[in-house]
């Protein structure tokens, strides 16, 4: 029988809690003692996001392929592990066909042992769900908030403008080149024809020219 921890930090958290891989670490080690259990490895996911699912990160793909079983595997936390319900519950029935034991610390033990465990994890995983959906929600309405007042959200500035103390300032050469590339849709022209006017391709001319027609 093997025991494995699992431990996870996305990169924010890494940045800003320094020691929360090793409090993870101790909690882990504190509970396979109480059980008379000896930790065969842990694995440490520094860096990735909670996003990515289990079996895709580096170290949870890892521990997966390891195990056999009889084996258990014991990390802190419900979101330390999984990204939402379905990553979740499938992992779940995967563990449970192979006879590995999943023990969570903040669910009281093993979640693969009985109904009542998986009743618990299933409403949990639900409600973690929900909260990062609620999460990206707020982050598109600050993104929105930002846009309205002219700021910028980051990642490449649209075609057309320059980024400028945290704002978006327009690029007059491109702007001249952004209203002749409507002039010549306005007028039928194919985007290639587009395309070939203003020295671009017609994917670009396609992109701009959607995003344009959506403001």
């Amino acid at each position: 029988m093997n025991v494995f921890g699992y431990i996870r930090v996305s990169t924010f958290e890494q940045a800003n809690s320094g020691e929360s891989l090793e409090t993870q670490k101790r909690a882990i080690e504190g509970y396979a003692m109480m059980k008379g259990w000896t930790i065969t490895e842990t694995f440490t996911e520094a860096g990735v996001s909670g996003s990515v699912p289990l079996a895709e990160r580096p170290e949870g793909q890892r521990m997966l392929a390891g195990t056999t079983s009889g084996d258990i595997i014991i990390t802190p936390k419900l979101d330390r592990m999984f990204r939402n319900a379905t990553d979740a519950l499938v992992t779940l029935e995967e563990l449970k066909g192979s006879k590995v034991e999943l023990h969570m610390l903040d669910l009281g033990g093993d979640v693969c042992g009985n109904g009542i465990s998986k009743l618990v994890f299933t409403i949990l995983s639900a409600v973690a769900e929900n909260e990062r959906d609620r999460i990206r929600e707020r982050i598109r309405d600050v993104k929105r908030s930002m846009a309205s007042r002219g700021l910028y959200n980051g990642g490449k500035a649209p075609f057309g403008f320059d980024v400028v103390e945290g704002g978006l300032v327009p690029n007059e050469a491109q702007q001249a080149t952004l209203a002749r590339m409507v002039a010549m849709r306005a007028d039928n022209q194919s985007y290639n024809r587009i395309g070939q006017e203003v020295g671009m391709d017609m994917k670009t001319v396609s992109r701009i020219l959607a995003r344009q027609a959506s403001e």
